[in-house]
């Protein structure tokens, strides 16, 4: 990602500081590590030795001793009350947190020579400690499968001069000058023999070799144990990933097994060394030596977003709390990063280099605090905020539920929750918003029963959200069902609300809110639909969800993603959609046909600079006299579209179609004719006009720009008519015989739906509407397009069907969008009413026809 895309996070310098609590001086002068528990905070450093504080009183409870080395990283294994520690000793020890005693020295395999071990982590499902070593090597050791108690007897000869552990030629050498051979008393790696306690060895087969290019620098383990972290702790037979950081600029990801660590992945940073890692449900934070935090996704495998913290100013620690980062560096400065990656707080920390942070619980309050620690000996206790709501919108593993034993509607409760995430395709300020909306509807759906990840689309594009509801398995095949629908929404600005756009908020039996409508109330019906179904055991068919987070903005690489994973959606049967409103307030409706649209660019220019009219009119072939002539020349006096052949494919009207338009009129007042100029008939529209330079009215433009759009209809080909535009327009400039340039683009194209009313799908879906609302749902067209809509159906060989929610005055797109809560409730039960029509048709041997393959279904007709 480019540094112009990565400076789209906003500091926000004027923000106050987090409040100092307290000051701790530290003896070990630079504070390297630090981790704490319920009642103290432990801090490693340059003197050897570890110190215990009291978190209640801050004072020093007692100094942990044994190395003989700088203490580099601290961890927890808090349900065995162990405090683990590295050093550049080459040891790992491990400390009881109840009694401060020393219960094991961890030796790392000898014969590798570690060095430094600068950094571990616990994985507590599989009891075992990941050490990453300046040599490039990951050692590991499970306490739950292997001997740990070897004594020190056994590990030594009875000879007191017997070396406990081997020579290494590098770190235990003297200076070239002093022409001695290496041995252990060469100062480079002191060593301290064992004493009675427990001593381990890794053995040979617990070692990865050259597991980066460069010195293991960091870890951490997914999903997060830390205090503070959002992540759910995994059941004991689920894998935990090992995330290592190195100086050779990657980060790995490694799946944790017991019998050692299997690499899955690899990011590269290219931004220096890779010194800090933490790590937010899916999401790795990376911080690297030149002042950069590289965001991944472990899902998609993309790179996410760079912070820019600042330029060549290494960052040597990271924290998360719930979903906010805080970034230690080190010129001092802490910062505090919001989940769409704005800089929140920023401050100066440390008269020095901020080594090590960590968050924990007050001793004092329930509160969070972060503790910092850095190379001028002090360690300081900060009071931040818990992020709010707002911002955060994490989703536990039982918030739905909870919500719903709790008496709350699990629908609206989840739409709210949905809404409050500014999720707006077209603002690039708003793309990590765009994932974690992804990232917050895979789990809402997985919750709620479905199977549930996420597919990439794109180097930058915003997730597609892939979830299945698997239905009961009878004696026939399952029918499978695509629900398609987006998780974006259109920018809401704040003038015209009456609320908060990004608050869902009820008023009149109305939900109010960004996207209720348009189409995350939608989207949430159907998932509550099947969810009950699922929960009464009663879902006869696999419901797959293909949600999309670029609809508003083109869907661009939508379907180029859908081709890629179309083996891993397999096969469909119908496709279903939500995504549009009634024709009035009432009856309910069912859409059965949108028309296509091709957009195109039409620029004309003299290829010189704008010029003035008071000098130049008159005598210069002005570029704007020629744009008006040209598009005159695509409409008749009748206000037809003029392009030869434009008419010539159009579908004609039907005796059925034109009873239909008949009934419309009658309900909704407006003629038929203006109902079939709407949904039925082609069109032309002229959107704007352009001009280079300031537009000022004594200056003649160089340059004029004009956006069109065509409309089609069936059966009208999209090639064709394109075609047709460009070759009309051109043929009609020549004809100007014009000094200026002609250039046109086709800019997009989306093809035309029509569904067949007679089709047993359609059938289905309009019976569990007339049983729903007690009357018989009106057939209608739109006059929009729905891109994906055609192009889902040729490429599945099946059927599209389109069931809008909400009512004509929903003011999708505008502001104070609202959807009827009513509609919403009966929606969903419509929707659990054609599923398990579809289901009982199958289970009579009698399946709704338009399954099969793309060669035997007529698409379109």
């Amino acid at each position: 990602m480019s540094t112009s895309e990565a400076s789209v996070s906003k500091p926000a310098p004027s923000l106050s500081s987090p409040r100092l609590l307290h000051s701790l001086r530290d003896e070990n002068k630079s504070v390297l590590s630090l981790m704490a528990d319920a009642r103290h905070i432990f801090v490693g450093g340059q003197c050897q030795d570890i110190s215990v504080w009291d978190k209640q009183s801050y004072t020093l409870k007692t100094s942990l001793r044994g190395h003989t080395g700088s203490i580099l990283a601290l961890e927890l294994a808090e349900h065995k009350q162990w405090l683990l520690s590295a050093s550049g000793d080459s040891t790992v020890r491990i400390w009881s947190t109840e009694t401060f005693a020393e219960i094991h020295v961890l030796h790392p395999y000898l014969e590798t020579g570690a060095g430094d071990l600068f950094c571990l982590v616990w994985n507590p499902i599989l009891r075992t400690v990941y050490v990453g070593c300046q040599n490039t090597s990951i050692q590991w050791f499970n306490f739950g499968q292997q001997t740990v108690c070897r004594s020190a007897q056994e590990q030594t000869s009875s000879g007191s001069s017997t070396p406990s552990r081997k020579i290494h030629k590098f770190f235990d050498s003297y200076p070239q000058y002093t022409h001695k051979p290496a041995d252990l008393l060469a100062n480079n790696l002191v060593y301290s023999p064992p004493s009675d306690k427990n001593v381990i060895e890794i053995p040979a087969s617990n070692v990865l070799d050259s597991a980066h290019f460069g010195y293991v620098y960091c870890m951490a383990m997914m999903p997060s144990q830390r205090t503070g972290s959002d992540d759910t702790a995994l059941q004991p037979d689920a894998t935990y990933h090992l995330l290592t950081g190195s100086g050779d600029e990657t980060v790995k990801i490694w799946t944790c097994t017991p019998s050692g660590p299997v690499l899955k992945h690899t990011f590269e940073c290219n931004h220096g060394a890779v010194l800090s890692l933490t790590v937010s449900g899916d999401t790795i934070f990376a911080g690297c030596q030149e002042g950069y935090v590289q965001v991944f996704d472990l899902e998609t495998r993309t790179l996410v977003r760079t912070i820019i913290v600042q330029e060549n100013i290494d960052i040597l620690s990271l924290s998360m709390l719930h979903s906010e980062l805080y970034t230690s560096s080190s010129d001092g400065q802490i910062q505090r990063w919001s989940p769409t990656f704005n800089c929140t707080a920023s401050w100066s920390a440390h008269e020095g280099i901020v080594l090590s942070s960590v968050v924990t619980h007050s001793a004092q309050s329930n509160a969070f605090v972060l503790v910092s620690g850095a190379n001028d000996g002090f360690v300081k206790i900060w009071d931040i905020d818990t992020p709010s709501k707002a911002t955060s919108v994490p989703l536990a593993q039982n918030s739905l539920h909870e919500a719903e034993d709790d008496g709350h509607d699990l629908m609206t409760y989840a739409l709210s929750t949905f809404v409050s995430i500014p999720s707006i395709s077209s603002d690039p300020l708003h793309l990590e918003d765009c994932r974690q909306a992804a990232i917050w509807l895979k789990k809402c759906l997985h919750q709620l029963g479905a199977e549930s990840t996420l597919l990439p689309i794109g180097e930058h594009g915003s997730p597609l959200v892939l979830s299945t509801f698997h239905g009961t398995q009878g004696k026939h095949p399952k029918p499978r069902i695509l629900f398609y629908g987006h998780y974006d929404v259109i920018s809401a600005p704040r003038d015209g609300w009456d609320s908060d756009p990004f608050t869902v908020t009820g008023r009149n039996g109305y939900l109010y809110g960004r996207g209720v409508t348009d189409n995350k109330g939608p989207i949430m019906a159907v998932a509550c639909a099947a969810a009950e179904l699922l929960r009464k055991r009663a879902l006869g068919v696999d419901l797959v969800f293909l949600i999309e987070g670029e609809e508003e903005a083109g869907s661009a690489g939508f379907m180029d993603a859908v081709s890629v994973h179309k083996s891993q959606i397999g096969d469909i049967d119908a496709i279903l959609l939500s995504n549009s409103t009634w024709i009035t307030e009432y009856p309910p409706c069912i859409t059965y046909g949108l028309r296509g649209v091709v957009h195109a660019t039409v620029e004309i220019s003299n290829g010189a600079p704008d010029q003035h009219s008071g000098i130049e009119g008159g005598a210069a072939a002005e570029p704007m006299h020629d744009m008006i002539r040209l598009l005159a020349t695509l409409t008749d006096s009748q206000h037809s579209v003029a392009v030869p052949g434009f008419y010539d494919s159009v579908r004609s009207q039907t005796e059925d179609e034109k009873e239909l338009y008949e009934l419309l009129e009658t309900v909704t007042q407006s003629p038929a004719s203006v109902l079939s100029s709407r949904w039925r008939e082609p069109s032309l529209t002229v959107h704007n006009i352009s001009v280079s330079g300031p537009g000022n009215p004594t200056v003649i433009p160089g340059t004029v720009t004009t956006k069109l759009s065509l409309r089609i209809v069936p059966d009208q080909d999209l090639d064709t008519v394109s075609r047709a535009l460009v070759s009309h327009l051109d043929a009609s400039f020549d004809a100007f015989r014009s000094p200026n340039e002609l250039s046109i683009t086709i800019d997009h194209t989306a093809d035309w739906w029509l569904g067949d009313l007679d089709d047993p799908w359609f059938k289905a879906l309009e019976t569990a509407v007339r049983e729903e609302w007690g009357v018989e749902p009106l057939r209608i067209r739109e006059g929009g397009s729905i891109p994906s809509v055609p192009c889902l159906e040729k490429m599945f060989g099946c059927r599209a069907l389109h069931l809008p929610l909400g009512q004509s005055s929903d003011r999708a797109h505008l502001p104070n969008e609202r959807i009827s809560l009513a509609n919403l409730q009966r929606g969903k039960a419509v929707f659990e009413r054609f599923l398990t029509k579809v289901a009982d048709g199958c289970r009579l041997n009698q399946p709704p026809s338009g399954s099969g393959s793309a060669d035997d279904a007529d698409v379109g007709s």
